[in-house]
């Protein structure tokens, strides 16, 4: 069992700064995934999501008197529903981690957090159904994953820049990898021998 690591107050303003790049993030991958032909129910929660991701955005915002880069043209995603839904389950669980680091240092923002769980579970949902059909979908959700995997560490190390992050930012990447590895792995999409 590990213990929790405990952020200092030195670490709020980095930690809201990379959760506004993260909320930014969904938010553009959310809306170039509603362009794609994803499945019934999932664009009703897509719209929903959308609405959230943009709420939580403008917090950030506010909190740090900076307005988010806004991109002229949305992200490549996937167009295939089982590539898409690795995607944003990835980027959903990445949001996860850094939610509750930010709890940390800004207690009040528990309602993020919460709603970074629904998100992830949404996603997880979309995922096991996807596995559980089988076929070349699920193994093209499992090659996606494993792909998605091999960029993760070089995403992470981007998102934990920062002075007041880098006296915890080899503990802080460790224990981000092994609770998304863990999350991956229970719901089927990387095994032992790709972590």
């Amino acid at each position: 069992m590990t213990t929790e690591l405990l952020l200092p107050p030195s670490c709020e303003a980095a930690l809201l700064e990379r959760f506004l790049k993260a909320e930014a993030m969904a938010l553009w991958a959310v809306r170039a995934a509603k362009a794609k032909d994803v499945p019934c129910g999932v664009l009703s929660f897509l719209l929903r999501h959308e609405e959230e991701e943009a709420k939580h955005l403008k917090e950030f915002e506010t909190r740090l008197g900076v307005q988010s880069h806004v991109r002229s043209k949305l992200p490549r995603m996937p167009s295939q529903w089982w590539a898409l839904v690795v995607h944003l389950f990835g980027y959903e669980t990445l949001g996860l981690e850094f939610a509750k680091l930010l709890v940390q240092v800004q207690p009040e923002l528990m309602s993020i957090l919460k709603d970074e769980h629904v998100h992830v579970d949404f996603f997880e949902g979309e995922v096991k159904k996807v596995l559980e059909q089988g076929g070349p979908s699920a193994d093209g959700a499992r090659e996606c994953a494993k792909a998605w995997w091999r960029r993760l560490p070089s995403t992470l190390d981007r998102y934990l820049e920062g002075d007041s992050l880098e006296p915890y930012r080899p503990e802080l990447r460790q224990r981000i990898l092994v609770a998304i590895a863990l999350r991956f792995s229970q719901v089927g999409l990387l095994d032992d021998a790709t972590i």
